[in-house]
């Protein structure tokens, strides 16, 4: 198995976040079969476009609540990680527990 669980949807509050702002959390390691998705279908053309990341973030973004670590954004990132057989992403993990 890739991921932890396949989500449908955000189960933790808003967080109020904007691009800039995740651009202040610093990218650290996390491990791909702890990730749960909150999206349970993926655009193909993201997943083997060579320029996916060229106008996004160069990181997913990863929201730790109740424990558990939500991939919110940067599914085809993840999932491309996979493919070459990668254990771990760098990803920016926003932490609501500790908030």
């Amino acid at each position: 198995m890739i991921f932890k669980a396949v989500g449908d949807g955000r189960p933790y509050p808003d967080h109020g976040l904007g691009s800039r702002d995740w651009a202040k959390i610093p990218p650290r390691q996390v491990r791909l079969d702890q990730l749960i998705t909150t999206k349970r279908e993926l655009d193909l053309q993201s997943l083997l476009s060579r320029d996916s990341t060229f106008y996004g973030d160069l990181f997913p973004h990863v929201v730790h609540w109740r424990g558990e670590f939500y991939l919110e954004d940067g599914l085809h990132r993840a999932l491309r990680a996979a493919l070459h057989q990668r254990l771990v992403l760098h990803a920016r993990v926003l932490d609501l527990d500790a908030r």
